[in-house]
Parts: C-alpha cells; sequence; structure tokens
C-alpha cells in the first residue's frame, strides 16, 4: 500500500491501523514507487495549498494510477484534496472528484472536532458491514460539495455534508477511520478488499 506523504499530519495512527490489519505500507513521495502501488492512500490535516505543493512532483502520476483503475483512499484532507478547489486555497485540486469544497457554517463551532454519526450509508464496497448511525471521529472546518453523483454516507454538522464518497475505486473520506474504533479499522479493511480485488 502506497501512502503518500503530504508532510502535514502525524501518520502514526494510520500505519498503526494499517498494519494491524495485515497490511505492507509504504509511505513516499516517489513516482517509481507510485507505479509499483496496487493501492493509493492519501491522508492528511492541514492546508489544502500546502498539502498539494508537496504532491506537486507526484500529482500527474497519482492522478494517471488512479484513474487507469488503482484503488485510492482519501482521508480528511485528503479526500479534499480529490476535489477541483477549495475555498481554503488557491490551488487547484486534483480534480478526480468534481465539485468543490467550502467552509462549514458560522452557525456550528468550527472546526468540527468530535464524534458523530454516518447516516444515509448507501451500499458501496467501502460501507460493507457499517450500519446507519455508526459513529466516526472528524476534525475539519471545510466540507466536499460535489456536483457528481458520488455521496455513499452523509453527516449533519449544521449542514448535510457527504462523510463519504466514492466512484469506481476511488473513495473519500472526511473524518479518521483510524481513530474511529472498530467502525474505522472495518473501513480500512473495506478498502484493503478493494485493492485485493
Amino acid at each position: 500500500m502506497y501512502v503518500a506523504n503530504t508532510g502535514v499530519g502525524n501518520l502514526y495512527s494510520l500505519l498503526t491501523a494499517l498494519r494491524k490489519l495485515g497490511c505492507e505500507v509504504l509511505v513516499s513521495l516517489s513516482q517509481r514507487d507510485i507505479n509499483e502501488a496496487d493501492g493509493v492512500i492519501l491522508p492528511g490535516v492541514g492546508s489544502f495549498d500546502s498539502a498539494l505543493k508537496r504532491l506537486e512532483k507526484v500529482k500527474q502520476k497519482l492522478i494517471e494510477k488512479v484513474t487507469s483503475g488503482t484503488p485510492l483512499l482519501g482521508i480528511c484532507l485528503g479526500y479534499q484534496l480529490l476535489f477541483e478547489a477549495s475555498e481554503e486555497g488557491s490551488s487547484k485540486g486534483l480534480s478526480i472528484f468534481k465539485g468543490r469544497v467550502i467552509k462549514l457554517p458560522s452557525t456550528v463551532k468550527v472546526p468540527h472536532i468530535g464524534w458523530n454519526t454516518l447516516e444515509n450509508i448507501k451500499p458501496s464496497p467501502i460501507t460493507e458491514g457499517i450500519k446507519n448511525g455508526s459513529y466516526v471521529y472528524f476534525v475539519h472546518s471545510y466540507y466536499p460539495q460535489p456536483t457528481e453523483q458520488i455521496t455513499i454516507a452523509e453527516t449533519y454538522y449544521g449542514v448535510w455534508f457527504p462523510s463519504i464518497a466514492g466512484k469506481n475505486s476511488i473513495f473519500g473520506v472526511q473524518f479518521h477511520p483510524e481513530r474511529s474504533g472498530q467502525v474505522g479499522l472495518r473501513i480500512l479493511s473495506n478498502f484493503l478488499k478493494v485493492v485485493k480485488r
């Protein structure tokens, strides 16, 4: 499993969770490593622009790899990077998903930190075994607003937003599965099953 080293956030919890599931992990920013990967995880907390700047050398290879069928899981900021643009920065996103990332409404405390539920879950390989109302852990100030039908699950925090999205074998989650207990481990395990298919 190729984990893109976006240089933002602590990868320890994610790597620990993946290894617990028996996954071999390579943290890198190398085009060669992307070429050899059977799956890609794009993690991250931090800013949209700084993460994209860090990915600049591998951005095109990453897009080619996942649009040709290699499974990808974007986590938190990594999920947001899959979209075309963000209110948080001026950089162009990876544009794998259509839509943009916008700030949570001022009617709620921002950032959104803590446990919240997954609702309106649609059948998908990534949500196999996950029930409506399952709790997962969030830390974010922005959320994606897709302009295509890719929402797999929603969460309410001042506004309904797509907490899980996906098309083909490309998925994004706004929460941190590595900090979401058994539900989060199940989602990571489901992604690993997609990679092995």
